[in-house]
């Protein structure tokens, strides 16, 4: 099962799509697209994973080509977030470039064949206006065209507003 749970910033997705996991069978994977820079990034994935490891997830981290990945159960995965995941395909030297959007949606389908339950978490950033300073359209362009391609093919789309999850398929 492909569920996407989409979201603006601090809206309760990323809860509710772990609440979603914790009520699938185990074992549990979360699959953490942050890019790791400096000490204060280090130390935040060290908090998160010990969050998580109490709740029994394995983590993996994977900021960067998800086609390449090989996850280590089956069972449900969790992916955190597609909006960073694309930003580091997008923007990343060894990432995707202007291949960003394919490389994620295919890379989405080999993931969902290796799990029996995937809940991929996105971002809206949609609303915020029209004109954008830079190369802000081309990310906005590409993480547009992964969420419409895995809420096609997704069973369940649910889009969480101030922690109130609302199914637009599925659910």
């Amino acid at each position: 099962m492909l569920t996407l749970v989409i979201g603006g910033s601090a809206s309760g997705k990323s809860a509710f799509a772990e609440s979603l996991c914790l009520q699938s069978p185990l074992p549990r994977t979360y699959l953490a697209t942050m890019q790791v820079w400096d000490a204060e990034c280090a130390a935040r994935v060290a908090r998160h994973r010990a969050m998580r490891a109490q709740k029994q997830f394995e983590t993996v981290e994977c900021p960067l080509h998800l086609d390449r990945l090989i996850v280590p159960r089956r069972g449900t995965v969790l992916l955190e977030d597609l909006g960073n995941l694309t930003a580091n395909e997008l923007y990343a030297p060894d990432g995707a470039g202007e291949k960003t959007a394919d490389a994620v949606v295919n890379g989405l389908a080999k993931l969902a064949a290796q799990c029996d339950n995937l809940i991929v978490v996105s971002n809206e950033v949609f609303r915020g206006g029209a004109d954008y300073a830079g190369d802000t359209d081309r990310y906005l362009l590409a993480l547009a065209q992964i969420n419409n391609a895995t809420a096609t093919r997704a069973d369940a789309v649910v889009r969480v507003v101030c922690g109130i999850p609302r199914y637009y398929k599925g659910g």
